[in-house]
């Protein structure tokens, strides 16, 4: 409560198509709190995602049909993905991978430190709200496996061939 009023956060959704399937957009009060492929594994109950429409989506609209063309390689979108400290470290860390590169589980675990295993970090990213904007796919197993994606790996190989092909590597980035 501010100068007597009560404020209240309004999340709404709504639906973008997509190269990998139609995408559930979730914001709060202006912020984009979630990004969930169909059949996603780590998808809230779909009455957390608010009333559907059209308003206020089309900047994420836009920017997510840049990236898929293949012109945009960093999302500007206000967003706020809810989560516990490591997630929220994790989840920083995956932003910091630049597009069409990889890193690893590993590797990230290594970053956070205080003794934080791949796995760890695997839970984290597999609960990262914000897939694409928080672009998990970039996060490989050790020697360049791929791994768990809450989109299904056959969306993490779409996601990671579009970043090779636009900045000029043939195939697989590892």
């Amino acid at each position: 409560m501010l100068d007597g009023l009560v404020h209240t956060a309004v999340t709404t959704h709504t639906t973008i198509a997509s190269p990998v399937g139609d995408l559930t957009v979730v914001a709060t009060s202006g912020s984009v709190v979630g990004v969930y492929f169909p059949d996603h594994w780590s998808r809230p109950d779909r009455s957390a995602f608010g009333a559907p429409t059209e308003l206020g989506f089309d900047e994420v609209r836009n920017q997510l049909s840049e990236y898929f063309s293949g012109v945009r390689r960093a999302f500007d979108i206000r967003r706020h993905g809810e989560g516990d400290a490591l997630q929220q470290k994790v989840w920083e860390l995956i932003g910091q991978v630049p597009y069409g590169e990889t890193s690893t589980y590993g590797e990230l675990a290594q970053m956070v430190g205080d003794g934080t295993t791949p796995q760890a970090v695997g839970a984290a990213v597999g609960h990262n709200p914000l897939s694409i904007l928080v672009p998990c796919h970039r996060i490989v197993g050790r020697n360049g496996k791929l791994t768990g994606y809450a989109g299904g790996l056959a969306r993490k190989q779409f996601l990671l061939d579009l970043e090779a092909a636009a900045v000029g590597h043939p195939g697989r980035l590892f």
